[in-house]
């Protein structure tokens, strides 16, 4: 009986432990969450943190990226009639030049202080260039890019003053071919014509 008692009265202590952890375990279930309420909260802030940066580094690339699409928007059409694929467009009428690219797009334009002498409108192509140099009025010239040769001996092409200096070539009452451009252009060109790039003159 002894023994018989003794495991009874186990089974009841067995019984009321398990009755406690239940408790203690729907109390758990039943009571608020409180890291998972902080938690919450900082999702929260940290949601409006990458909203902050989301306005903020997207602007930033956005003004980039519209800066760029603004300048492209900015360049004006290029001349219809002109050709197609990679070449530089020259006309005369606007005194200005674009380069296009392959794909008919124009990634730069900019006027020039036109020659003397005009070539005739037509296609063309480099065919010789020089780093550095001297110029019909005696400046110092830097990314000459050649492309044509009349039956006169007028050599046309493309060059920048080292001074930065736009003159006007009629002025000097030369007979010259050089296309004048600043510094900045000329090195746009220099690294876009290379030998044998197309040149496409238009009135």
């Amino acid at each position: 009986m002894a023994r018989s008692s003794s495991g009874v009265f186990v089974a009841a202590l067995t019984a009321a432990a398990l009755a406690g952890v239940g408790f203690l375990a729907v109390q758990a279930e039943a009571a608020p969450d409180k890291p998972q309420s902080s938690h919450a909260a900082g999702a929260g802030a940290s949601g409006k943190g990458e909203d902050k940066g989301k306005d903020g580094a997207p602007a930033d690339s956005g003004t980039g990226s519209g800066k760029d699409a603004g300048a492209q928007a900015a360049l004006p059409d290029v001349p219809a009639g002109s050709g197609t694929g990679k070449r530089v467009v020259y006309a005369l009428g606007q005194k200005r030049v674009w380069l296009v690219g392959a794909d008919g797009k124009a990634t730069h334009s900019f006027e020039v202080a036109p020659s003397a002498v005009n070539p005739v409108p037509g296609p063309y192509a480099v065919t010789s260039r020089d780093a550095t140099g001297t110029g019909s009025d005696g400046k110092a010239i830097e990314h000459v890019v050649r492309f044509h040769r009349n039956p006169a001996g007028v050599v046309f092409g493309f060059s920048a003053a080292v001074d930065g200096s736009l003159p006007d070539p009629a002025a000097a009452g030369k007979k010259t071919g050089a296309v004048r451009e600043s510094p900045a252009d000329g090195r746009a060109m220099w690294d876009f014509a290379l030998n044998g790039t197309k040149v496409v003159v238009v009135a």
